[in-house]
């Protein structure tokens, strides 16, 4: 829950034709016109809607040499990635070669304190001794140029598939999947890792179905029983939801309503105390994805893939149990850094730390800043010597949400080392990984490696270059900001008429799910009357509410809930808010609204 001052816009579309069907309540057309949607085809969800793998570059090589290692009977192994997205696309991967009758496979995740992120020449190593005859990455790979040279000296096939933005030289792989590699036709580039997996394992499948692979003893299997992970890492790794996108976080959430997904993601939302009859994609990216992504933080993610993998009942129970007890411990770890992260962010705003500026430092005088003052501290960074390196990304997104600017959170490698690892979150229009690329252009060395996205990002660099760092990281900001990335403010979608607050316009918004990245929830503004108030689960506010009517007429009041708020944060009796349509399934089905600001 946030208060105070904000810039508040609402939503619009310039859209002039509507083929929309007839029978859609008026305030979901305009929901869905506000996100551009007003073709009947841009709603359509089944599978079929989805774009064909043959147009993914890279996948039909893949696919042949997979085919041709399998007729062969080498070994394959899966090196997946630490996160909820690498985590599904393994899972993905080894179920469908078992899928496929196929079983000289095994997996290995790289620990993010031993050997960092992706295929590293050190993780490689371990497999020296004994090397597979091909490896197939997941969700990594595109920027491991070391650890594909290395792994082609110890003669392994070496398949790339990953999803991140590649840098200016591709590894030296015999395959990369990729939608965001330079030329890549595939008109989805927001596939997530676990996405351009279930690719691949769609396109294997047909080309091993040519070769005759498939027969009445080995049946042509079904890969959609493989969704319901392909919408959780899809949901977990905060990729926009773009129609192929919600096709497959749609399909997969079908699946998990009926009883039909893994038993590891039913443990997981048992104990997260959500019902997989009413899951909606928020219970994947909130509940499910940090339980699973907290292996990956404090320990191993191979407790996590193992969740995702097993059949037994007993056993994903289990393991979901443990991984529930690792978020508790991450939870708490994170709110004692946050803590601490907070009081440098303020001491850096206080005191101006952007006179640090690279003019400051004596070299790279040309560099002049485009537009804005340049004493303004476009970004933080922020590094305290007992941090823990697996949660820093979390701390670096809440303090970017406090503070509405790029913020980089870093840590040791490993107690005392030299190293620090940092996870970078940004502001909306500030593409993070362009901006470290720039960084990499002024003073080249300065990072020993860097990554990501367009919101979030990886970078590694020496201790003592940290100062230089964040000379440089404000003076390129420099390049990519204006004063208005640093205003906080939240879309909305208009406001309601008391007659549309009802639990068929909840049901109606439910139904048009998934929300998402770049597809949100919609958000409405309204004046309500606090009817009636108290305070549940020691720190969230239960309230019955009557909205404002201007024309006199009798209007129900409906129930709210306010998270992480109290009484005392109600301005008065009658409050302004920003909320959401909720439909509540707690001893009956019923419409609630959960309320996101008070204004």
């Amino acid at each position: 829950m946030t208060q105070g001052t904000m810039k508040i816009i609402e939503r619009s579309s310039d859209i002039t034709s509507d083929e929309l069907p007839q029978q859609l309540h008026p305030v979901l057309r305009r929901v869905l016109h506000n996100r551009g949607i007003s073709q009947a085809d841009q709603l359509e969800l089944g599978l079929k809607a989805m774009e064909s793998p043959q147009r993914l570059g890279g996948v039909a090589e893949a696919a042949r040499l997979l085919a041709n290692s399998m007729e062969a009977g080498e070994h394959i192994r899966v090196v997946g990635d630490f996160d909820a997205d690498g985590a599904t696309g393994t899972a993905i991967a080894i179920r469908a070669f078992a899928l496929f009758d196929y079983h000289r496979v095994d997996f290995s995740v790289p620990n993010r304190f031993e050997f960092g992120y992706g295929l590293t020449p050190g993780l490689v190593e371990t497999f020296s001794e004994s090397p597979p005859d091909v490896i197939l990455t997941v969700d990594s790979g595109i920027s491991s140029l070391a650890g594909a040279d290395k792994a082609k000296s110890l003669g392994c096939t070496v398949i790339i598939t990953d999803h991140h933005l590649p840098g200016d030289t591709l590894p030296q792989a015999d395959a990369i999947v990729n939608p965001n590699v330079p030329g890549d036709e595939f008109p989805s580039k927001s596939l997530a890792g676990v996405g351009v997996m279930f690719y691949l394992v769609i396109a294997l499948r047909r080309e091993l179905q040519q070769r005759g692979w498939f027969s009445e003893a080995r049946p042509l299997p079904k890969l959609d029983s493989l969704l319901d992970l392909v919408a959780l890492g899809t949901v977990a790794d905060l990729v926009p939801l773009d129609h192929n996108n919600r096709i497959l976080v749609h399909q997969g959430l079908q699946r998990i309503r009926a009883g039909r997904a893994c038993p590891g993601i039913q443990a997981l939302l048992q104990v997260g105390r959500r019902e997989a009859q009413q899951v909606v994609a928020s219970d994947l990216g909130f509940v499910v994805g940090p339980r699973l992504n907290a292996a990956g933080r404090l320990e191993d993610m191979t407790v996590g893939i193992r969740c995702l993998l097993t059949d037994d009942w007993d056993e994903a129970k289990h393991l979901a149990e443990w991984l529930d007890t690792l978020n508790r411990e991450r939870q708490a770890l994170q709110s004692e850094m946050e803590g601490q992260a907070q009081i440098i962010a303020q001491e850096q705003l206080e005191s101006g730390l952007a006179a640090l500026s690279v003019n400051s430092a004596g070299d790279n005088k040309h560099e002049e800043p485009s537009h804005a003052d340049a004493e303004t501290l476009w970004g933080l960074c922020l590094f305290q010597e007992d941090w823990h390196q697996g949660v820093v990304g979390l701390v670096a997104s809440k303090v970017k949400d406090a503070v509405h600017r790029p913020v980089i959170a870093f840590a040791p490698e490993s107690e005392g080392a030299d190293i620090l690892k940092g996870s970078a979150r940004s502001v909306r229009g500030v593409h993070i990984r362009d901006v470290l690329a720039h960084v990499d252009a002024t003073e080249p060395g300065v990072m020993k490696a860097f990554g990501g996205h367009a919101m979030a990002a990886g970078l590694s660099l020496n201790r003592e270059q940290f100062p230089r760092f964040q000379q440089l990281f404000n003076a390129s900001l420099r390049q990519f900001m204006a004063q208005e990335h640093l205003q906080q403010y939240v879309e909305i979608d208009g406001e309601l008429e008391a007659p549309d607050l009802t639990i068929d316009l909840a049901l109606a918004l439910r139904e048009a799910a998934p929300w998402g990245q770049q597809f949100p929830e919609p958000l409405f503004r309204g004046r309500f009357d606090v009817v009636d108030q108290r305070i549940v689960g020691a720190a969230h506010l239960s309230m019955q509410l009557q909205a404002v009517n201007t024309n006199g007429m009798p209007v129900d009041s409906i129930r709210a809930i306010a998270f992480n708020t109290l009484p005392e944060d109600l301005p008065g009796d009658e409050i302004e808010v920003l909320y959401r349509l909720n439909v509540n399934y707690f001893r009956g089905v019923h419409c609630q609204l959960l309320v996101e600001h008070i204004l």
